[in-house]
């Protein structure tokens, strides 16, 4: 049976066509797909020209197969059941065989950025998140529609409370229940868009579309040419430039206004050839940036410049670009081949994507693709362009940037969610330099000169569209003109920090909505990190909580008061015992819970997850009121209001105070059919700010916080005494820094600590942090800048009272043992004397340092005497290294040197110097005493000595000698009997004389024998031989 469309419908639809407008239907009902097919044909009549290309975009399973041979079988099955109109299939199969339609899966959506669509087709609605909602209908160009299929819906208000798949990662073990606030909100937004129309599946508008009834055709705007006030300024600077070569071709290439001035911006700093210029191109989504780029390295080719350089974080991204380059050399007419030629990478993960243009007309010049970590190929680049900077390490695009021709270009706005890196770090720190060249940056930064191109005119579709409105205003994408600047400065102290009622926030009241977008254009101005899920997130998750800083507020005012600042809680830990030692032994950790999943992991405790805590995820100061003490005011009410010194803290037997929203919007579909069910905001909302005396705060045991480590952001958090338990060893992807986590204990009663300690419970976790950081300074964390990690370290230098007791010598070198030795100990004396030079002592100057920073030796040194004691015991840095960083002299950083070592030798020598000298080896000595008798004595008494033993000898040789002639028996008688002669010598025959001969004899007639039987042996021998 066939039925009339509603004029309405068609109206819009060529409206839209006219002015370039797309426009949006949201068809409820499980016949909806049929509508597709008419909703195309009117499409296509409006706009007169090829059918338009779909986009259908689906979770994972569609209807109707989009392969060809497997759709046919499968239509083959649903005729043989009856379930098929033969009529609405043939158009169905024309439509997917004939309409151009390209299938995609919501997780391969990045796969269809920059390409450009006449209809996108969004079925799942669970599984659609606003990044995905963004994507898809910015590639729908001026005059398409969006076409959004919703089915199994009872009631529109059902919608609201339907389960999407994302709430999955919203729920943790304490916190199990997601909200449907961003559904209640997506839908109250369709009714307020002009350019939005919701149907059932019979094409029935729906009275949430009341604003269509009054809906008629435009007529378009233009002048005796044809042309628009904007096509006119275009043609007229087209017109100005025509004669100028090579800009006048190229600019004919360009779609907007926007788009041919930022072309004329690089041709000025391509012909000024001062390489010292940096220019960077910042739009939206669809705003001509790489065709922008691509015409202005045409124009740079045609002046003469030879080595151009193009990086990204891929070469499918160039693929816009490569394509304007070849656009800009027809213009110029270069013949490919001829003059050009492309060449595509042969990297299988590149697919075949270009990656080098040589130009060989006037002379050899080359356009090649390089990675963004190869910047050391940028010796001899003349024009480094840098496209989708946002996408690339913050970092990485910092050592890209040199002494030659520079363009950027990204997305700081949209919905990528990683250009605000860029622009609030980066490209702040350009404009500074450029504006104060004597405040210049570090390195490759200085001396340039810096100029910014926005643009803010859309390629796909014209200016005005209500769908783009809509769309920012729904996922706060352009509120950066949301933001006023406070009307005064109170004191922090005069401030006082509400609690933000998230039902009445996301209830899409004009004064909500207008909070709202004022606290999202805080955090997006203020944080690099953001992006539209993080708007589902804020709404939705059940452990989030809101809360802001507003000076005075004078209630006679009818104004919504001024934000100075915002803050986002979330509440992690109550986990059972059995999940975490779940998850430490499968090694995974669920969603949410950041602070005790990672505290569970390092420290392989599983008590500290049972603990209930708040972590910080973001808190955001007004621009305009930085650095006056605000965001310490926040955090400190925040702090005080845990611990019950604002309300008292609520019990777990009474009911929790937090946001109940059972009805919502679903007290206005009374049972009644989608045709006559009104949709609207509810009016029983509570107050959306709330004193935080008037709400009783949940029973905490700590505070913690996580991000990107810098010093600014460490400092300000130890200044409210959060200490660190983490630090990655891996920088970010996408800002090059460390993630950090720190901790804050409130004061509890359920927990027993020690009460001297100033950290509680956290006190034993973050000292073995700190020997854990010390440690892996000179490996992961070798290139952090010493002031942050002396931050990180915190070490204590200044020991002005130093307790005896730690200064006893008893077993100093006992507790050094295998560290420091008695010979390490005489090497350090040898040093601090001057006598040696540095290498003897630096493994000594490692050692020494890390027993420093453990406060084992308690030694008093200034701030820089610590830096270079870290910097080369802990991070075993360079001298050239520290030179750069601490800008000193090397001379000054060995003069450093020497008195740390002088100090801590001083100390260590002055306790434990008997300990040193007993424990080194010594050669056994004699020792020699003083006799008790003098020396002259001495000689005497041996003189006398020598002399009794000599007349002893003396004596005994004499009469040895005269025995001899001893008178015996018989010679006595013989004399006796002898006469006496004249002469008076008498000769007696002595018998002993006789015997003393014989003897003689005898012994001289053994050695003849022995010597005649020698004779006769060797002559014998003779005749052997």
């Amino acid at each position: 049976m066939r039925k009339k469309v509603d004029e309405r419908i068609r109206t819009l639809i060529e409206n839209g066509v006219k002015l370039r407008h797309r426009s949006m239907f949201v068809i409820i009902g499980d016949k909806s797909r049929d509508q597709i097919v008419n909703l195309h044909h009117m499409l296509s009549k409006a706009v007169i020209k090829s059918n338009p290309s779909v986009l259908w975009c689906y979770k994972d399973k569609l209807d109707i197969s989009s392969h060809k041979k497997k759709r046919s079988k499968q239509l083959k099955r649903l005729r043989e059941r009856g379930q098929l109109d033969p009529e609405k299939l043939d158009a169905f199969s024309r439509l997917l065989d004939v309409g151009r339609v390209t299938h995609c899966l919501y997780k391969d959506s990045e796969r269809i950025l920059g390409n450009t669509f006449g209809m996108c087709i969004l079925q799942d609605f669970e599984a659609l998140t606003p990044n995905l909602l963004a994507r898809t209908i910015e590639t729908v160009e001026g005059g398409g529609m969006i076409v959004l299929i919703l089915r199994s819906l009872t009631s529109l208000t059902s919608l609201c409370t339907m389960v999407m798949d994302v709430h999955d990662r919203f729920r943790t073990e304490s916190h199990s229940e997601a909200a449907g606030r961003f559904n209640e909100r997506f839908l109250l937004s369709i009714a307020s868009c002009k350019a939005c129309v919701v149907m059932d599946d019979e094409l029935n508008i729906l009275p949430l579309s009341s604003h269509i009834r009054s809906i008629a055709p435009v007529p378009t705007e233009i002048d005796s040419e044809g042309l628009s006030e904007a096509e006119r300024e275009l043609k007229n600077l087209k017109d100005e430039l025509s004669d100028d070569f090579p800009v006048g071709p190229l600019i004919k290439k360009c779609c907007t206004l926007d788009q041919g001035k930022a072309v004329v911006t690089f041709f000025d700093a391509i012909l000024d050839k001062a390489l010292r210029s940096i220019v960077a191109l910042i739009a939206s989504r669809g705003r001509g940036k790489s065709a922008a780029l691509g015409l202005a390295v045409a124009g740079a080719v045609a002046a003469g410049y030879s080595n151009i350089y193009i990086t990204a974080p891929s070469p499918d991204n160039l693929k816009t670009f490569f394509e304007f380059v070849c656009k800009g050399f027809d213009a110029l007419e270069y013949k490919e081949h001829l003059d050009y030629e492309v060449v595509k990478s042969a990297n299988p993960d590149f697919k075949k994507a270009i990656v080098r243009i040589n130009i060989i007309k006037q002379h050899r010049q080359t356009i090649q693709y390089i990675q963004p970590h190869e910047h050391e190929k940028l010796s001899q680049v003349e024009l480094l362009v840098i496209d989708e900077a946002a996408a690339i390490p913050l970092p990485v695009v910092k050592s890209l940037l040199g002494p030659y021709l520079v363009f950027l270009s990204s997305t700081v706005s949209g919905y990528e969610g990683t250009g605000r890196s860029l622009s609030l770090k980066l490209l702040q720190q350009l404009d500074e330099q450029s504006r104060a060249p004597s405040t210049g940056l570090e390195g490759s930064l200085s001396g340039c000169l810096f100029k910014k191109i926005e643009l803010n005119e859309s390629i796909r579709y014209a200016s005005g569209d209500p769908i783009e409105s809509w769309l920012n205003g729904l996922l706060c994408l352009d509120v950066a003109t949301s933001l006023p600047n406070p009307s005064c400065h109170p004191r922090p102290s005069e401030c006082d920090l509400y609690y933000v009622n998230r039902d009445t926030l996301f209830s899409y009241h004009k004064d909500s909505e207008m909070f709202l977008q004022r606290m999202m254009a805080l955090c997006v101005s203020s944080h690099y990190k953001n992006s539209p899920n993080d708007l589902q997130l804020l709404a939705d998750a059940p452990a989030h909580h809101l809360f802001v800083l507003l000076g005075p507020v004078d209630e006679s005012q009818s104004k919504l008061p001024d934000i100075l600042c915002v803050i986002q809680v979330c509440l992690e830990g109550q986990i059972s015992q059995s999940s975490a030692l779940k998850s430490l032994r499968d090694g995974h950790s669920p969603y949410g819970d950041q602070i005790p999943w990672k505290f569970c992991e390092q420290f392989r405790d599983i008590e500290f997850p049972h603990l209930s805590g708040a972590r910080i995820v973001r808190i955001a100061v007004h621009p305009n009121a930085m650095k006056m003490g605000y965001g310490s005011a926040a955090v400190e009410l925040l702090t005080r209001y845990f611990e019950g010194q604002i309300s008292p803290i609520l019990e777990e037997t009474n009911e929790a105070d937090v946001e109940h929203s059972p009805i919502r919007v679903t007290e206005a579909a009374e049972k009644v059919s989608m045709l006559e069910e009104q949709i609207k905001p509810r009016t029983n909302l509570p107050p959306l700010l709330v004193p935080l005396h008037e709400r009783r705060p949940e029973r905490l045991h700590y505070i913690g916080v996580s991000f990107g480590l810098t010093l600014d952001l460490f400092r300000f958090w130890r200044k409210h005494n959060f200490a660190p338990f983490y630090v990655s060893q891996i920088p970010s992807a996408v800002t090059g820094e460390h993630t950090c986590m720190l901790l804050k204990p409130l004061k509890n009663d359920e927990l027993e600590v020690n009460e001297s300690e100033e950290l509680g419970f956290f006190a034993p976790f973050y000292k073995d942090f700190r020997i854990r950081f010390s440690k892996l300074l000179s490996d992961k964390f070798k290139k952090m800048e010493y002031k942050l990690a002396m931050s990180v370290l915190n070490p204590k230098i200044n020991f002005k009272e130093i307790d005896s007791s730690e200064n006893s010598s008893d077993g100093f070198l006992k507790t050094l043992d295998g560290i420091l030795s008695p010979f390490d100990m005489e090497r350090l004396r040898v040093f601090t004397n001057n006598m040696t030079d540095f290498n003897l002592v630096y493994d000594i100057c490692k050692t020494l340092a890390h027993q420093y920073f453990e406060k084992k030796i308690p030694v008093s040194l200034s701030y820089v005497q610590a830096s270079v004691l870290l910097c080369l015991g802990l991070q075993e840095s360079e001298f050239s290294s520290i030179e750069r960083q601490m800008q000193l002299e090397r001379g000054q950083i060995h003069s450093l040197l020497l008195k740390v070592l002088r100090e801590l030798y001083k100390y260590m020598n002055g306790i434990a110097a008997k300990e040193i000298e007993l424990a080194r080896p010594r050669l056994k000595r004699i020792v020699l005493e003083p006799h008790n008798v003098s020396v002259d004595d001495d000689l005497r008494e041996g003189a006398k000595q020598v002399e009794e033993q000599m007349m002893e000898k003396t004596e005994g040789s004499v009469d040895s000698e005269l025995q001899q002639y001893v008178i015996g028996d018989k010679e006595a008688e013989a004399l006796n009997h002898s006469k006496i002669p004249a002469s008076g010598i008498i000769t007696v025959e002595s018998a002993k004389l006789e015997n003393q001969n014989g003897s003689d004899k005898s012994t001289k007639k053994r050695s003849k024998d022995k010597h005649s039987s020698e004779s006769k042996f060797k002559s014998s021998k003779k005749r052997k031989a």
